[in-house]
């Protein structure tokens, strides 16, 4: 039986909002004056959403059109940046890759823009772990439609969302696989889950769900 796991970016893989707080202001302060700084605390209660929604949340005031200039100005300098510079690992992260490769198969899917999770895994060389990818920025579906994806093309049996956030689990709901939250990250989940406080109990986890 294939079995695959597919995991979340932010919050879940690692946390680059400090990284990406930079790059935005540093952006927004060169090519349009009078408009906010952005801070990790604004980018943590926004991740998760699409990247037009998150747009909306940090700019409201903005014009659509100038809105959503400012946003792939950023995300051009963000991709470029964590590229070259990479963000916060959680700690123990490829070791427990490592781990899981061994019994299972390994995605990932946001609500990122593209280059995002390839910028991650050129900077630090885990491309080798991931079967495949999906984002918002390559198709414009929501993540629920964007796992499913991925489950079907890969052909998994039974699979896995590993997420932080109300929105990773609604979306792993809507796609019919289970999922595993990872509690560690920016969000709580309303309902009674599965959980893990440290990557490193990902392993014995996902064991336990595949096995119920």
């Amino acid at each position: 039986m294939k079995k695959g796991i597919i995991f979340d970016m932010d919050g879940t893989l690692w946390d680059s909002s400090a990284s990406v707080a930079g790059c935005w202001t540093e952006v927004l302060n060169n090519q349009y004056d009078g408009v906010r700084i952005v801070t990790e605390e604004d980018l943590q209660s926004v991740m998760g959403l699409t990247m037009d929604k998150l747009a909306a949340a940090l700019f409201p005031d903005v014009e659509e059109s100038l809105r959503m200039q400012m946003l792939e100005d950023c995300c051009n300098a963000e991709n470029a940046y964590l590229e070259q510079h990479g963000a916060v690992l959680y700690e123990g992260l490829e070791d427990v890759l490592k781990q899981l490769q061994k019994d299972y198969h390994l995605y990932i899917v946001s609500n990122c823009q593209s280059g995002y999770i390839e910028a991650f895994l050129t900077y630090y060389g885990f491309g080798h772990y991931f079967e495949d990818i999906e984002c918002y920025g390559n198709n414009q579906l929501k993540k629920g439609d964007n796992i499913r994806n991925v489950v079907e093309r890969n052909h998994l049996e039974q699979a896995v969302y590993v997420g932080d956030i109300q929105g990773d689990y609604d979306a792993s709901c809507e796609a019919g696989v289970a999922f595993i939250h990872a509690a560690y990250g920016f969000g709580t989940i309303e309902q009674e889950v599965s959980r893990i406080m440290f990557l490193q109990e990902l392993p014995e986890c996902v064991e336990r769900v595949f096995n119920d």
